[in-house]
């Protein structure tokens, strides 16, 4: 099957926890003419918002890759963009994606340490208020819909199932990937230190960089211009 979008190049973002896709809608015409910006779409929010969420990264990766490989077409090459939650989803894509005919040019990383490091400070089986309270010092960051209890009732769930599986994940092998890694994190990230989002080398046999922002844990709701510069410039060194 040929690529449907011709030999174009896409960007697959994966959102992190509470987000969908359209966190990501503003990059495409910020990275027209360098990839396709695609994103993973998972249940509980957004047009999947009645579905039940997932709760297991490994599982959601693995129910997800048929959709996601229809979408970019076999052969596509496809650079994979995760933050927080995100990240370790789209590790566990890099893994399953390569398997399937989908040449992974490089994972880039964002806010999170290495696959193996355990979350020690968890929000999860917390009390709705106190959830919502360390998820927002966590981020740094307070999404405006939570403030709507219409919405809250919608979006809490989902919230509680990804931090929940981010929380418990652990990776599904030991092998490294072979593809290039960068790590990205914002330089007063208070959530992952430099040192842990370094560790994401001994992720792969291949190359690895590391490069910071400027801003705290979610510093790129207002970077994406700057972080897709970061990837194209990784991408053109080979």
């Amino acid at each position: 099957m040929s690529a449907p979008h011709g030999n174009q190049a896409a960007l697959l973002c994966v959102p992190f926890a509470g987000a969908g896709p359209s966190f990501f809608h503003p990059w495409r015409e910020l990275a027209a003419g360098r990839w396709r910006v695609t994103s993973v779409e998972l249940p509980g929010r957004e047009r999947r918002i009645l579905q039940t969420p997932y709760r297991n990264v490994v599982e959601a990766a693995k129910n997800s890759v048929d959709d996601i490989v229809a979408d970019l077409g076999e052969g596509t090459p496809t650079v994979l963009f995760g933050h927080s939650l995100g990240a370790v989803l789209a590790y566990e894509l890099a893994h399953l994606l390569s398997m399937r005919g989908i040449p992974v040019e490089r994972l880039v990383v964002s806010g999170s340490p290495g696959p193996w490091t355990q979350r020690e400070r968890r929000a999860s089986g917390l009390p709705d208020e106190e959830f919502l309270a360390r998820v927002e010092e966590f981020a740094g960051f307070r999404h405006e819909a939570l403030d709507h209890p219409e919405m809250r009732e919608l979006i809490l769930p989902t919230l509680q199932a990804d931090c929940e599986m981010h929380e418990n994940y652990l990776p599904s092998t030991d092998a490294p990937l072979s593809v290039p890694i960068c790590s990205l994190r914002g330089s007063c990230d208070g959530l992952v230190s430099a040192e842990e989002a370094q560790q994401w080398q001994a992720a792969t046999t291949g190359a690895f960089s590391y490069a910071e922002f400027e801003g705290d844990h979610m510093y790129l709701v207002d970077l994406g211009r700057e972080v897709l510069d970061v990837i194209e410039a990784e991408s053109a060194h080979g």
